[in-house]
């Protein structure tokens, strides 16, 4: 999104609500969401083989380098945060191992591992990723380019009922679905790297 901003792409409430919805449905729902839907059906069956092999998609479908990276300092931060508040042997486990380097920790991943030993349904936990991850797209475009918090307010307002569109349509989707139709967005991050000034990491 830095990358559009600077150049001159994103520059008013509506480009901006046009990107997170490209972002939403072109990337997270066939993407991550997916993968967090596998993932918590894996984790309540302790499957970790499954676990593995989803942590290696995740990984695959982010072309950029700057996308991986975000993906694995992500979840190792969110594992490292929710850690003292979970006591589940199998989320133990999957820590341990990220700690050991044998997985690398995708965030979406140990997101849906968190919420299947957590009880946290598997439509409530996509619904509130999808929410949180164009929420935050919002709150960085409203200290990234003279947007008011009202602007930004307005934006994730119009954009609340795709969210949830966006949800129920992930709910009809399997690892078959899973690619990668955001290539504007990655080409972008893989830009993003190299611009001359950077406020936020992809």
């Amino acid at each position: 999104m830095e990358t559009y901003i600077q150049e001159d792409i994103i520059r008013s409430k509506e480009h901006l609500i046009e990107f997170c919805s490209s972002f939403l449905h072109q990337n997270l729902v066939y993407g991550d969401a997916i993968l967090i839907q596998d993932a918590h059906a894996a984790a309540r069956n302790k499957d970790s083989v499954r676990l593995l092999e989803l942590e290696q998609l995740c990984g695959a479908i982010k072309l950029a380098k700057e996308s991986r990276d975000a993906s694995v300092n992500l979840g190792r931060q969110f594992i490292r945060t929710i850690a003292p508040l979970v006591e589940d042997p199998f989320f133990d486990e999957w820590q341990n191992r990220i700690k050991l380097n044998e997985v690398k920790g995708h965030y979406a991943i140990s997101y849906g591992i968190y919420c299947a030993v957590s009880e946290v349904a598997v439509h409530h936990a996509v619904l509130a990723y999808l929410f949180a991850s164009i929420n935050g797209l919002i709150q960085n475009a409203v200290r990234a380019v003279p947007f008011g918090q009202n602007t930004g307010v307005q934006a994730m307002h119009e954009l609340s009922e795709e969210v949830v569109h966006a949800t129920e349509l992930v709910t009809t989707l399997t690892e078959a679905d899973l690619c990668n139709n955001a290539l504007g967005i990655e080409l972008a991050s893989m830009k993003h790297e190299y611009l001359f000034s950077r406020l936020f990491i992809s």
